[in-house]
């Protein structure tokens, strides 16, 4: 529920704050005071398109605030905006400088426009000349149909809505498959065709490397024969026996007989025989491998065609899949794992089709529940309706919901929802955008209101959950009409806040309570303020909307009257 108001710098008003109530409130005032500012201020509020034409002119902007109260059930979409509730309050604000910039805050911190609009639609709707045309779409009028329909009936659509979505997104993912079905076959092919020419040669980690190692050693025989020969005659002498050739062995044997005895003279120097000992056993021992490397190096050329045919073999893969043996094996996984994939997908395929034909029942069953429920509220809804629109002076009117099929479900049902009237009698049924006048579509809309209304009230739905306003409801009519319109607004405000700026006496009546719009100016500046009426102030506003003058007797008793049947005399 709104509570407060706050309009600073938007067109004629300089600035004003109005406190609003539970219940009706009538924003009245002469013809071009500004009342038409009060619901442009709350469409800013509400996330309306501003520019900068709505800046009073010499101000740098132009702020609308409003407080809302009873808002604990938008905690979660407040707080996911980055605002914060205040003692179950909430404070939402709209800035609209002159250069045409607009800012919205919620909760206190400053948040999309688009993010304002979605928590502001949870609390307030304005019904102006925007809503009549929207009432024509059959958007609008299957929402108004299903909201008749009550909750129960929103939850399953709301069920049926997410099934349509999953079976939406698999008929998509079908559809990606069957398009890339010949490239994948393709790539299967070629990943087969590799996989198969590795396994052929069946390669080792690390084979290439180890081939062209054994490949080296065997190219380089003579070589290494020659180096390990001249290595066993350093190590172990000459194999003639030349005294002038002595090897390393023997030159060693010699410093450790030297060594030996110089221990047995001093013992300092047993440390330095003992280590040329070690050293004696170690040189043994590498005489001995290379004595046994020199044995076994022999030439093999058989075996070197052999590795120089592998490496050929391994050198065509490695071409292709990568420039090692080991590349070439990650290559062949990775393969491997992607036909895999490829080759689930026809198995995807299967699985789909079999959802899809589970589903297709499903949401041609669960469509056909949502039908059978709109074909009963339909015919309740146009009753109750018509009956609303005879009390306000359409008795001859005609207005049914049809509810043509469409060729398959679609995101809403399987139906489409089209609102047809006839004003007179003898008139054929027509689409109601197409053979409504202006003023026939206000009382449409209000009857609407007043129905969904009572049905909300009879779900007993948390009272001044949302807030109405009103711009021209009464639009075209007059006399008893009015009279009807508004007694049809106070019934709406019995379960609802209702605002409605009004140029009638005979709806103004009706409101808890009715603020005034009026102008001044200084023959340069024009400046309009709301003022709230009571007492006397009220009736005085009553009969100058009467066409009567406000200070006289006739004109005031009239006024009195009105306010009598309205029953809202003090």
């Amino acid at each position: 529920m709104l509570t407060e108001l706050r309009i600073t710098g938007l067109g004629v008003i300089e600035e004003s704050i109005v406190e609003f109530g539970p219940g009706m409130t009538a924003v009245t005032g002469e013809t071009g005071a500004g009342k038409t500012m009060v619901v442009s201020s709350l469409g800013l509020l509400l996330g309306q398109r501003a520019d900068s034409g709505v800046v009073r002119r010499g101000a740098a902007r132009a702020i609308v605030e409003g407080r809302f109260s009873a808002v604990e059930h938008l905690r979660h979409s407040v707080e996911q905006t980055g605002g914060e509730l205040e003692d179950d309050e909430l404070l939402i604000a709209r800035q609209v400088t002159a250069g045409g910039r607009s800012r919205a805050f919620v909760g206190g911190v400053q948040a999309s426009v688009g993010s304002l609009s979605q928590v502001a639609a949870e609390l307030a709707t304005i019904h102006g000349q925007s809503e009549q045309v929207r009432l024509g779409t059959p958007e609008r009028q299957r929402e108004v149909l299903d909201r008749f329909c009550g909750p129960e009936h929103l939850a399953r659509l709301e069920d049926y809505q997410r099934l349509f979505i999953r079976r939406r997104e698999l008929r998509t993912e079908r559809e990606e498959l069957l398009t890339r079905a010949h490239e994948r076959a393709r790539e299967k092919d070629m990943l087969a065709f590799g996989l198969d020419e590795i396994a052929a040669l069946d390669p080792q980690p690390g084979e290439d490397e180890q081939l062209a190692a054994e490949a080296s050693r065997l190219q380089a025989t003579d070589d290494l024969r020659q180096h390990a020969d001249v290595a066993v005659t350093a190590l172990s002498g000459s194999v003639d026996g030349f005294e002038d050739a002595p090897g390393a062995i023997g030159l060693l044997g010699q410093a450790r007989k030297a060594m030996a005895q110089a221990a047995d003279l001093d013992p300092g120097a047993q440390q330095i025989a003992d280590q040329l000992r070690e050293v004696g056993y170690l040189l043994d021992d590498a005489t001995a491998q290379v004595a046994s490397y020199l044995a076994d190096l022999e030439a093999d050329p058989a075996r070197l065609e052999v590795i120089t045919g592998r490496r050929a073999e391994l050198a065509g893969l490695m071409r292709k899949y990568g420039d090692s043996v080991d590349e070439v094996l990650a290559w062949a996984r990775n393969a491997a794992e992607r036909h895999a994939a490829l080759s689930g997908a026809d198995d995807r395929m299967g699985e789909i089709d079999a959802e899809l034909d589970r589903m297709d029942d499903e949401v041609a069953q669960r469509a056909a529940a949502l039908g059978h429920g709109r074909e009963q509220a339909a015919r309740e809804l146009a009753d109750r309706v018509r009956e609303e629109l005879t009390a306000l002076a359409m008795p001859h009117a005609r207005l049914e919901f049809e509810l043509p099929a469409l060729p398959e479900p679609g995101p809403h049902g399987a139906e489409q929802v089209q609102l047809v009237f006839s004003a007179n009698p003898g008139s054929d049924l027509a689409p109601l955008s197409k053979v409504a006048s202006g003023g026939e579509l206000s009382r449409v809309r209000l009857a609407l209101e007043a129905v969904l209304a009572d049905g909300a009230q009879d779900a007993s739905e948390h009272p001044l959950l949302h807030s109405f306003v009103f711009d021209e409801v009464d639009a075209g009519v007059g006399g008893a009409v009015a009279v009807e319109i508004g007694r049809r607004l106070a019934r709406l405000a019995q379960g609802s806040q209702v605002i409605v700026v009004t140029h009638l006496a005979q709806v103004a009546a009706f409101a808890d309570r009715q603020y005034v719009v009026s102008k001044s100016s200084t023959g340069q500046v024009t400046t309009s303020n709301l003022r709230r009426v009571t007492g006397d102030e009220r009736l005085a506003e009553l009969a100058r909307m009467m066409g009567g003058i406000e200070s006289s007797q006739s004109s005031l008793a009239h006024a009195r009257e009105l306010l009598e049947t309205a029953g809202r005399a003090d």
